[in-house]
């Protein structure tokens, strides 16, 4: 256990470094590739009910997606993070004008407060079609390397015994995020697909 921690951790150390190296128009741009693949996705375009993380300032820019989910009409979950545990709901967005009214959080991240009582959760109103993943490192056989605090890891056990089953996961990353192998534990749940650009 010590060992895959201390990898994981050297791995994370060395991601981080790579992505920082990248400049905003570069990750721009590489987000607009992202975002047009998953566009034309069979699974993305058949899906309904789509949850999406807002993006901080090392991952995929997800506007451009929320944008789109909402002009085709798909019903849009973003995550609500509990930091001092690793539970974590996926919370129903109406709009762009609803993601705006969002507070931040200490990660400068949008996403509903505590006493946000009134919005949907995805699992307790029908479950989920897909979700699109952040992450800090994968590889290509879909192993996931996250910032060590298992929230997707949690939550897609909880999508696993909801009736409609585990919802399809892709991965959003940057190139620079592709890492030959990820080192990984029993609980380490593996994503279906990692969309990048191709190099």
């Amino acid at each position: 256990m010590a060992a895959l921690r201390a990898a994981k951790q050297a791995l994370r150390r060395e991601i981080k470094s790579r992505v920082s190296a990248v400049s905003d128009q570069e990750k721009l741009r590489q987000s607009r590739v992202v975002s047009q693949k998953l566009f034309r996705h069979p699974k993305y375009l058949s899906s309904q009910r789509v949850a999406v993380f807002l993006n901080m300032h090392d991952e995929v820019a997800t506007e451009e997606i929320l944008q789109d989910i909402f002009r085709r009409g798909k019903t849009c979950f973003i995550p609500r993070y509990f930091t001092k545990s690793t539970h974590m709901d996926m919370l129903r967005l109406k709009d762009m004008e609803d993601m705006e009214t969002l507070p931040l959080t200490a990660w400068n991240i949008r996403q509903p407060g505590d006493d946000d009582k009134h919005r949907d959760e995805a699992l307790d109103t029908g479950g989920l079609d897909l979700i699109l993943m952040p992450g800090l490192g994968f590889d290509k056989s879909g192993n996931r390397l996250g910032r060590g605090k298992g929230f997707y890891d949690t939550y897609l056990e909880r999508c696993r015994t909801h009736p409609k089953g585990k919802p399809y996961t892709i991965a959003l990353a940057f190139k620079e995020q592709i890492c030959a192998e990820i080192p990984v534990g029993e609980h380490d749940i593996l994503i279906d697909e990692v969309l990048h650009e191709d190099v």
